[in-house]
């Protein structure tokens, strides 16, 4: 028997569970695999080993290592979006729950991000659903604008933009996050959370 089929069979057989497992399995190390070295310097034989397959098996669920990060990306995304409802009375509050959400998966920042360094030639089809959460929130921004609950001074692509990088500022900076630790007036991530709070209510001021 070839060498990999041995491989793959004895992985198959050491790895308990259905397929259904296995594909499982491969998902979150791959995210931890993507999270962790991007998608140039991830390797499929590293991420089978920590999912207890075989490289084979890998590549038998996703066509490539390109297509098991879009499909790892997706699932991410569609968390964040989940977990982070806008709220257009309350944009402070909304920048405070993209705080915690990046705060408690900080992966899912760094998947994300690999993911715009690498894949700016990418399909744009695969980009579809984070384009359309982008549009749907731009229309809830112009709702809001319309009824009077923002400012109709301010484009709503404007507003989106700012709240999203003053929400992932500490997550984006982690060498200014490490100076807070050391050097801030109150080292606490709640400071941290706060600060970016206010500083959301001061430009977009809650109405509920």
């Amino acid at each position: 028997m070839p060498r990999s089929a041995a491989s793959s069979k004895t992985s198959d057989a050491t790895a308990a569970g259905t397929p259904a497992d296995t594909r499982q399995r491969i998902i979150t190390a791959a995210k931890e695999e993507f999270a962790r070295y991007g998608i140039a310097g991830a390797r499929v034989d590293r991420l089978a080993k920590q999912a207890r397959t075989s490289k084979e098996r890998v590549y038998a669920y996703f066509s490539s290592k390109e297509a098991l990060y879009q499909h790892v990306a997706e699932r991410e995304l569609t968390a964040l979006i989940e977990a982070t409802q806008l709220d257009t009375a309350d944009l402070p509050g909304y920048a405070g729950i993209l705080f915690d959400h990046f705060t408690a998966h900080p992966e899912h920042y760094r998947l994300i991000t690999w993911g715009r360094l690498e894949l700016v030639d990418s399909d744009p089809e695969a980009a579809g659903p984070l384009k359309a959460t982008i549009a749907r929130k731009i229309d809830q921004l112009r709702d809001a604008q319309r009824t009077g609950l923002l400012d109709p001074g301010w484009d709503p692509v404007d507003v989106l933009a700012l709240i999203n990088q003053i929400a992932t500022t500490w997550a984006g900076q982690p060498e200014i996050a490490a100076a807070a630790a050391e050097y801030a007036t109150n080292t606490s991530a709640d400071a941290r959370r706060a600060a970016l709070v206010t500083a959301v209510e001061r430009l977009f001021p809650r109405t509920s």
